[in-house]
């Protein structure tokens, strides 16, 4: 079994390592460059007024500065690769001692009228999504909120095995993470898709060619100056011509460039990240899949998209006054570039659709492959067939988010068709509860381990009314609301089946209104042949198990021992006895 703090504490120490080796090569780069450069100039100064000599030392110092300058790169691009994977191990050791609080919390998905993630805490501050989240992108942040909450029962043992070998690499899903968060990208990838599906070509097809003609040309112009063949003046009116072609196309290629430079990071990403799916051996079917939908048999995705990338920086280089200058006279750089963005958009862009979703599906599935690494004692559920009538067995279910020194598991049984009616004292543990077996539904139908020591389960959808709120902005009360969800539920119920879970429903309504319209609801659901749980404080919906062959009552207890109150949170048979608000009320002085 693998000790995960263990390996995260390796990996920083190696890393670490690592890092200071670099740093002392970026040094040593450093200084080289410095050399190089003061060459140059020693070389033009003592070469005046030769030209010749002067140019040589000029085109020979600018080749080997641009080397250095490459090598540097690669250098500091491994240097901030390091610092990214040190910072990626310290955040699991950090979120192992409860401190995840700088995760994005995945606001932007919270939805009140969700059948089940907004009871459940899925999306929000301090939320399971928070918890489990490590996705570098957008696009894969988005997909890993759609598999929580899709409420998609198919295919959870191949699912299972996806995270299960996304579980056993490690090192990869590092890597993967390193190399997309060293790319901050500003524009979604749906804005990109549709950028490329909606593209129209402005560059005439003559510019197919003119730009190599002018650059030769221009060449050919360049070494006649050398060797005093033609004057300066030549070149320059030669110069000139090219800027004015430019030119004719100026605007255009202004409103080029403002999108396609809002873009590159993104494609520089996203080559590097397909290398990293081409590269690996997969054993998963759909893993295997995924990857073929990357590896062309004439061209890998890789290779296509990092050519992009590199047409999309030599676009980005007319950003050098100097050489956007030269470069736009001489060698009609701007349109020549041009031409290269719309020819490789013309050819490919029918396939990035799909090479993005790849993308996305490896950053979601690196989540859930971390969340089973760190989880090694977690199991994953025995799935039932639809013969079986068991839902639900599990011993020692408890919250993965709860530590497992404050954390109480609890066994549960449940049949299909049944419905538990839990009744508790004030904080004895039903909603925690109740969200446990939430959560664990949740889990088990992505293909995640769940926190417990054993479990069997009959794949089913859940649906939940847990928390309600009024929506002053829609004019609807919290009582309202209320019997809008519990609607929503009947018709849920005709037409799929689902797991139920109430939390003290009809909290709308007086006393006598809510335990006969409990009572009403719950024989609606055991008539349509529901199976769920709901949670109540009215001890007399506890009544209806003895009409009611597929209801049965379970409690949480509270108990007062030396004038203090005690919890168990464990999970019971039969009907709660102690409540607890009258002692609490005396307790803290409200009332005597």
């Amino acid at each position: 079994m693998n000790n995960p703090q263990e390996f995260y504490n390796k990996q920083i120490v190696t890393y670490t390592a690592a890092l200071q080796k670099v740093k002392k090569r970026l040094l040593i780069s450093s200084v080289i460059r410095l050399c190089v450069f003061i060459g140059i100039i020693a070389g033009v100064y003592f070469g005046y007024p030769n030209t010749q000599w002067v140019i040589a030392s000029i085109v020979l110092g600018v080749i080997a500065f641009i080397i250095l300058v490459s090598r540097h790169s690669d250098l500091a691009y491994t240097r901030y690769k390091l610092e990214k994977l040190i910072q990626i191990n310290q955040l699991e050791i950090d979120v192992d001692q409860g401190r995840y609080e700088g995760l994005d919390m995945g606001a932007s998905y919270i939805d009140p009228t969700h059948p089940y993630s907004y009871d459940i805490d899925l999306f929000g501050d301090h939320s399971f999504f928070q918890y489990l989240n490590r996705t570098a992108t957008q696009a894969g942040k988005d997909m890993l909120a759609y598999f929580l909450a899709s409420n998609v029962i198919t295919e959870i043992k191949e699912k299972q095995d996806i995270v299960q070998e996304m579980a056993a690499m490690p090192e990869w899903r590092q890597e993967f993470s390193a190399i997309a968060q060293l790319v901050q990208v500003n524009v979604s990838v749906v804005v990109i898709q549709k950028w490329l599906q909606a593209y129209i070509p402005f560059v005439p097809k003559i510019m197919k060619f003119l730009p190599h003609i002018i650059s030769s040309v221009s060449g050919i112009a360049v070494v006649l100056l050398f060797l005093d063949i033609i004057t300066f003046q030549v070149l320059l009116v030669w110069f000139f011509v090219g800027l004015m072609i430019t030119g004719t196309q100026l605007k255009k290629i202004n409103t080029l460039y403002s999108t396609s430079n809002q873009v590159k990071d993104t494609f520089e990403q996203y080559y590097k990240l397909i290398a990293q799916i081409e590269n690996t051996t997969f054993t998963t079917p759909l893993l295997k899949e995924k990857q073929r939908q990357v590896c062309s048999d004439v061209e890998k995705a890789s290779v296509i998209l990092q050519q992009f990338a590199r047409i999309l920086n030599a676009f980005d280089q007319r950003n050098n006054m100097l050489f956007g200058v030269i470069a736009n006279g001489l060698l009609l750089w701007d349109i020549r570039q041009s031409y290269r963005i719309e020819h490789w958009i013309a050819t490919h862009r029918h396939k990035v659709n799909e090479w993005f979703e790849v993308i996305a599906f490896f950053d979601a599935y690196n989540s859930l492959g971390n969340f089973a690494f760190n989880k090694e004692t977690y199991v994953y559920p025995e799935l039932l067939t639809t013969a079986s009538d068991t839902l639900l067995q599990a011993t020692a279910l408890g919250h993965p988010m709860l530590t497992v020194n404050k954390r109480v598991d609890n066994d549960i049984l449940i049949q299909k068709e049944q419905f538990l009616i839990i009744t508790g004292a004030n904080m004895a543990g039903k909603s925690t509860f109740l969200r446990t077996v939430a959560l664990q539904i949740v889990l088990s139908n992505i293909g995640l381990p769940i926190c417990a020591a054993s479990c069997r389960y009959s794949p089913m959808k859940l649906v939940t009314s847990m928390r309600t709120s009024d929506s002053l902005s829609d004019d609807a009360s919290y009582f309202f609301s209320e019997l809008t969800q519990l609607k929503k539920i009947v018709t849920m119920l005709a037409e799929d089946n689902y797991f139920i879970i109430l939390d003290e429903i009809l909290k709308g309504t007086n006393s006598k209104d809510k335990a006969a319209g409990s009572r009403k609801f719950v024989e609606r659901l055991v008539g349509a042949k529901a199976t769920g749980i709901i949670a109540t404080h009215d001890l007399s919906l506890c009544e209806i198990a003895t009409v009611l062959p597929q209801v049965e009552n379970r409690f949480f207890d509270a108990q007062i021992i030396d004038d203090e109150l005690y919890f168990d949170y464990t999970f019971k048979d039969g009907i709660c006895q102690n409540m607890n608000a009258s002692f609490l009320l005396q307790k803290m002085g409200i009332v005597e």
